[in-house]
């Protein structure tokens, strides 16, 4: 009986134990990062309150062990619990007040907005324009073959275009290029596709030209084609009157000049009025109060007939010209070169205009 007793004893004593435990576990404050560690240390390490509450556990009459011990867990799974929701909530805290290093009482820095380039702000509205009289848009590589560049387009063995003086040949046998003009895409049209074709083609050319105020390697064409049956130069001339017009204004004059290129027959020169100088005379326009804007001419039938176009069914217009000189009257830009320039006192010119 004595013995029983004793047993008796030391098994009250551990549940009052555990519930004390308990007591501290849920009272214990657990406010920031020292007492989180002093809780840790105190009620889950291994030399704490419950490994303490373990080691007793063999006090306990052999036939009580297994209701004292399942106390013990769920003491020590609470304990746990408790520890990791009050660890996740301090690392929260942490992250919503931590230091962004941004001053938040500096003023604020307005948004710059940037602005199209002028040639873009050109190429859009002369897209326009003619996207008005039933032209699309088509492109093509930059980088052709002779036969798109020359040889489909008339130009004969010894024309000048085809030396390294006047273009930029990529390899050895000059078969590939990069492109001079954006006919190229004119050929390409004819040769996919069956007319009526009336397209424009704007793009990049390059041409080995010294740089000055009128010429760069580097510039912008649009193309225009029109072919199907029975397409005369009045059209041509009538087209192009519209255009400078809309571009220009209703009092802009223009005039033809013949001239000769290897794939039109018969050709002309488009020349308008200078619009820096007002017909006065200057460096954009030689002095002469006109500027020449392109070439233009009915399409010779030999370039119909390399395309795989009937000539003796179908006859065609086409037409050239500079985006930089176009965009140099209208803006009034004497200098050719400020266009790749990137300076932005002259580009901030344009930041109005839509």
């Amino acid at each position: 009986m004595k013995v029983k007793s004793i047993e008796l004893l030391s098994l009250h004593i551990m549940v009052e134990n555990i519930q004390q435990v308990a007591q501290e576990i849920e009272a214990a404050p657990l406010t920031n990062a020292a007492e989180l560690e002093q809780f840790r240390i105190a009620y889950i390490g291994r030399k704490g309150r419950i490994a303490d509450l373990f080691n007793n556990l063999k006090e306990v009459a052999p036939e009580q062990r297994r209701e004292v011990g399942q106390q013990l867990n769920s003491l020590k799974n609470r304990a746990q619990e408790r520890f990791d929701q009050a660890q996740e909530q301090l690392a929260n805290a942490s992250d919503k007040n931590a230091d962004t290093g941004f001053d938040f009482t500096l003023p604020t820095v307005p948004n710059t907005l940037g602005t199209r380039h002028p040639l873009s702000l050109v190429r859009q509205e002369i897209v326009r324009i003619f996207e008005r009289i039933g032209f699309n848009v088509a492109e093509g590589p930059e980088i052709e073959d002779d036969w798109h560049n020359f040889s489909a387009l008339n130009f004969p063995e010894n024309h000048p275009a085809r030396e390294m003086q006047d273009t930029f040949f990529l390899s050895e046998d000059k078969e590939r290029l990069l492109r001079t003009h954006t006919s190229t895409v004119q050929v390409r049209l004819m040769e996919n596709n069956q007319p009526p074709l009336r397209s424009i083609m704007p793009g990049r050319v390059y041409r080995n030209e010294a740089i000055s105020a009128r010429a760069h390697m580097v510039f912008h064409q649009v193309e225009g084609l029109y072919v199907n049956k029975g397409v005369s130069f009045k059209d041509l001339k009538e087209t192009l009157y519209y255009f400078a017009k809309e571009m220009f204004g209703q009092d802009t004059q223009i005039r033809f000049r013949p001239s000769f290129f290897p794939f039109t027959e018969p050709s002309a020169e488009i020349d308008i009025t200078c619009f820096i100088c007002k017909g006065a005379g200057c460096n954009i326009c030689k002095g002469s109060g006109w500027v020449e804007i392109g070439g233009s001419g009915m399409v010779d039938p030999a370039v119909l007939q390399s395309s795989g176009i009937d000539p003796e069914e179908y006859s065609g217009f086409a037409f050239g010209m500079g985006i930089e000189r176009i965009t140099m009257l209208k803006y009034q830009i004497k200098d050719l070169r400020l266009f790749t320039e990137n300076d932005v006192r002259f580009l901030r010119q344009f930041e109005s205009i839509i």
